[in-house]
């Protein structure tokens, strides 16, 4: 961490997971988390339906609840560093 005028900045890549999570997201990465989440959903109500489905619908359905959770967690740990600056009593 760096320190000029009362603020802190972080570097990116000396970050643990934890403080990655919550660190601020860019825009990009918020909208594609977003999509993750909503394939998540998608393939885990398939997966969990309560009627019979083909056995390739539902392998589909598998591949796609993995890849959102994928995209979601990916995403979820990209660190905006053009603001990435807080103050010192602030958690990031």
């Amino acid at each position: 961490m760096v320190t000029e005028n009362n603020q802190t900045t972080i570097n990116p890549n000396n970050m643990s997971v934890v403080d990655r999570v919550k660190a601020p997201t860019p825009k990009f990465f918020k909208t594609l988390r977003t999509i993750g989440l909503a394939l998540a959903a998608i393939g885990g109500a398939i997966l969990a339906s309560p009627v019979a489905l083909p056995a390739g619908l539902v392998a589909a359905a598998g591949y796609v609840a993995l890849a959102g959770g994928v995209v979601t967690a990916v995403s979820q740990t990209a660190v905006d560093t053009t603001n990435s600056k807080t103050t010192e009593n602030e958690t990031p």
